[in-house]
């Protein structure tokens, strides 16, 4: 079992930077790939990178890459999303999201639907 909290969302201006954190409870997090997702009002949730479990894997979407950098410390049970260069349409909530892929599934392969832990999501605002 493992519980994820987000924090480090809130209020930014267009160009600025964030860096949102994902707090892990339970023995078996360094074993769990993490994803970061988002949604937006009105809009569908999508994911935005991942990470695999050791951290020498990573995933960006074609919206963030270059922008957004995502990371862990094991020792910390913690996962992060560093932002920069934020964009209004960043405007969003975010999740952190656990799973445990089998080992030959390419981290942009595994979706949603492959998470098996979620936060509760933490909000992030780009003003212009």
């Amino acid at each position: 079992q493992v519980q994820l909290v987000e924090s480090g969302g809130g209020l930014v201006q267009a160009g600025g930077s964030l860096r949102l954190s994902c707090a892990a409870t339970g023995r078996a997090f360094s074993s769990h790939a993490v994803g970061w997702f988002r949604q937006a009002p009105g809009k569908e949730r999508e994911r935005v990178a991942a990470i695999n479990w050791s951290g020498e894997d990573t995933y960006y979407e074609d919206s963030v890459k270059g922008r957004f950098t995502v990371s862990r410390d094991n020792s910390k049970n913690t996962a992060y999303l560093q932002m920069n260069s934020l964009k209004p349409e960043d405007t969003a909530d975010y999740y952190c999201a656990a799973a445990t892929p089998p080992p030959h599934i390419p981290l942009r392969r595994v979706g949603a639907t492959d998470y098996d832990y979620w936060g509760q999501g933490t909000q992030v605002t780009v003003s212009s």
